[in-house]
């Protein structure tokens, strides 16, 4: 099965392309975009590797992020989606909901809207009975948007590779069911 592309009110959230490489290592490149976990910008390399494989599960039908494209300018303003957070093998099984923003289109909602899609098209389409998120608790923005979609802190851990704090999210069928009927 092809991996999908969805539409929210102001973006389209699609597969990533060979095309997008350009607009994706301009936005790689900005040190507050890869800030959790590696502090650091990334290299053109380290794109077309991170490319690379996004095509290589596209391919496979594994669950991989996807662009998040402003619908108004078509404008590339970074990735969300589901994956596997293989980096953190004592929560798996898992799929993990992320995003990453350019600087430039942070704290307009995107995050929320692509991330609520998201999570909607794991319990919809995927019938995933959890879905989890992942975030060092200093990043505080990325945090909140967890619990606007109603995650909630499933454990605390370390990055393995890393070794700083991350925390755990975590996000039932039954609560993300019960969220959308309390909310209509």
């Amino acid at each position: 099965m092809p991996w999908p592309t969805l539409r929210t009110g102001r973006l389209v959230l699609r597969p990533l392309a060979l095309a997008d490489l350009a607009n994706l290592a301009a936005l790689h490149a900005q040190e507050s975009f890869w800030h959790y976990p590696f502090g650091r910008a990334w290299s053109r390399n380290e794109t077309e590797e991170f490319l690379a494989r996004k095509l290589e599960a596209y391919a496979a039908s594994v669950p991989a992020v996807s662009a998040v494209v402003i619908a108004e300018t078509n404008e590339l303003a970074g990735w969300a989606g589901l994956s596997e957070p293989s980096f953190l093998p004592e929560i798996l099984p898992a799929i993990e909901v992320g995003w990453r923003l350019g600087e430039q289109y942070r704290g307009r909602g995107y995050a929320t809207e692509a991330g609520t899609a998201w999570v909607e098209y794991g319990f919809t389409e995927l019938n995933l009975e959890e879905v989890v998120s992942i975030y060092e608790p200093e990043n505080i923005a990325s945090g909140s948007v967890m619990k606007r979609l109603g995650f909630s802190l499933s454990r605390t851990t370390t990055h393995p590779a890393l070794g700083v704090e991350l925390h755990v999210m975590s996000l039932t069928r039954a609560r993300w069911v019960s969220n959308r009927e309390g909310s209509s």
